[in-house]
C-alpha cells in the first residue's frame, strides 16, 4: 500500500514551511497568489487530504462557527418525505397566490455574509434552526462560538452556552447581558423614512404595519415612525395599526383586510419589505393606485424590491455586511476573551423609489 502522503511533503514538495502549507489551508488570505498556487500544486500532485481533526486538536479549535437561525423555513412535525417519479414530466397547477417559497429573505442574505466572512478565516459554518433546547448538545459542544439572532435561544440557555464558548447575538439592544450585540440603525432608518413621507409628499396620515411583537427589529422601527411623526408635530400611535408575521403571503391577507375594513390610510409604512411588497400586491389587486392612492413602503432593501412594480420605496439595512460583521466580532473575541462587551451598529440607507412617489 503506497505511503501516504503528510503535510511535510506538501511543504518539501512546494518549498515552503509547514507553517505556511497550514496558513493556505485556514487563512488563504493572508498568503500570497504565488504561494498558494504553489501549495495547492503539491497538494493535488500528492493527493494529499487535510486532516481537519488533527488540525483541531492542535489549535485546540473546532475550525467552525455555530450559527443559530429561529424556525423561519415552516417545518412543522418534521418535512414530508422526498417522493420521485418514474421520469415521467408532472403537470402542476400554479399554487394559490398565498401559497410562497418558504424562507426568510432577510435571514438568508445575513448568513450568506457569515459564509463569506468565515471563508476567509478558513473557518468551517455549521447552520441549526433554532427548534428546542436541544440546540446546545447539536451545535454549541461542537463549535468555537456561536451567533445567533437575537430572541432565538431562551435567555437561560444563551447564558449556559455563553459560559463555555462566545456568543454573538444579532439584532436587538443589549439588555444587560455580556454578549457581543451587532445590529442596524432601525430607529434612525425608519425615522427618516416616515420624515421623508411628511415632509416630500405632504402625507400626515400615515399607518405602521408591524411584525411580531416580540421581535426586536420590528419594536426599534416603530419606535423610528413614533419619533419621525413626533418630529412633524404628529400625534404618534401607541401601537402598529396591524401586524404580521413579516412574510409576503400575510401582507397580501393584511392589506385585504385593510380594503374590505375601508380602513386604508394615505401612506402604509411597513415593517419589512416582505410584508410591504405582500400589501403592495393586495392593494393593487382591489384596483387601487400606488402611489397615487395610497403610498407603501419596507425596510430591508431585498432583491425583491427592485423588482416590484411599482418598486418598492424602502431602507436598506446591510444585510449580508450585517453577517459578516459578526463573524469579525466573533473571531476578536476569540482571539481576545478579555475584551468588554462589544456593540456594533451599521448604518442604513433610504432608497426612494415609485411606491412613495419618488422617480414616477
Amino acid at each position: 500500500m503506497p505511503k501516504t502522503p503528510t503535510v511535510y511533503d506538501v511543504a518539501d514538495l512546494a518549498g515552503v514551511s509547514i507553517a505556511t502549507v497550514s496558513r493556505v489551508f485556514r487563512k488563504p488570505h493572508k498568503v500570497s497568489q504565488a504561494t498558494k498556487d504553489r501549495v495547492d500544486a503539491a497538494v493535488l500532485n500528492l493527493g494529499y487530504v487535510p486532516s481537519g481533526s488533527a488540525r483541531s486538536l492542535a489549535a485546540r479549535r473546532a475550525g467552525a462557527i455555530g450559527l443559530c437561525f429561529p424556525d423561519f423555513d415552516g417545518i412543522d412535525g418534521g418535512p414530508a418525505p422526498v417522493v420521485y417519479t418514474d421520469g415521467r414530466v408532472i403537470e402542476q397547477f400554479d399554487p394559490p397566490e398565498d401559497v410562497e417559497p418558504s424562507g426568510d429573505l432577510y435571514l438568508s442574505e445575513v448568513m450568506l455574509g457569515t459564509e463569506i466572512e468565515a471563508w476567509r478565516h478558513g473557518m468551517a459554518v455549521t447552520i441549526a434552526v433554532a427548534r428546542g433546547n436541544e440546540i446546545f448538545d447539536n451545535l454549541a459542544g461542537r463549535v468555537d462560538g456561536m451567533i445567533t439572532l437575537s430572541r432565538t435561544v431562551p435567555e437561560r440557555l444563551l447564558a449556559h452556552i455563553a459560559r463555555n464558548i462566545p456568543v454573538v447575538v444579532i439584532a436587538g439592544t443589549r439588555a444587560g447581558d455580556d454578549y457581543d450585540h451587532i445590529g442596524t440603525d432601525n430607529v434612525a432608518g425608519m425615522q427618516a423614512m416616515t420624515q421623508h413621507i411628511v415632509d416630500a409628499h405632504g402625507v400626515r396620515d400615515l399607518a405602521f404595519v408591524g411584525g411580531p411583537a416580540d421581535s426586536p427589529d420590528d419594536h426599534d422601527r416603530f419606535e423610528g415612525f413614533r419619533m419621525g411623526l413626533q418630529a412633524e408635530g404628529i400625534e404618534p400611535p401607541s401601537e402598529p395599526l396591524l401586524r404580521g408575521d413579516f412574510t409576503r403571503s400575510h401582507g397580501r391577507m393584511l392589506g385585504r383586510r385593510l380594503v374590505e375594513a375601508g380602513q386604508v390610510p394615505r401612506a402604509l409604512v411597513c415593517s419589512n419589505d416582505q410584508t410591504a411588497l405582500g400589501i403592495l400586491d393586495a392593494l393593487l389587486a382591489t384596483g387601487l393606485r400606488v402611489p397615487e392612492d395610497v403610498i407603501v413602503t419596507g425596510f430591508d432593501g431585498i432583491d425583491a424590491s427592485q423588482t416590484s412594480r411599482p418598486r418598492l420605496t424602502t431602507v436598506r439595512q446591510p444585510m449580508r455586511e450585517l453577517g459578516r460583521a459578526a463573524v469579525d466580532t466573533l473571531l476578536r473575541r476569540l482571539g481576545d476573551p478579555l475584551l468588554p462587551p462589544q456593540t456594533g451598529t451599521l448604518p442604513v440607507t433610504v432608497l426612494l423609489r415609485e411606491s412613495c412617489g419618488c422617480l414616477a
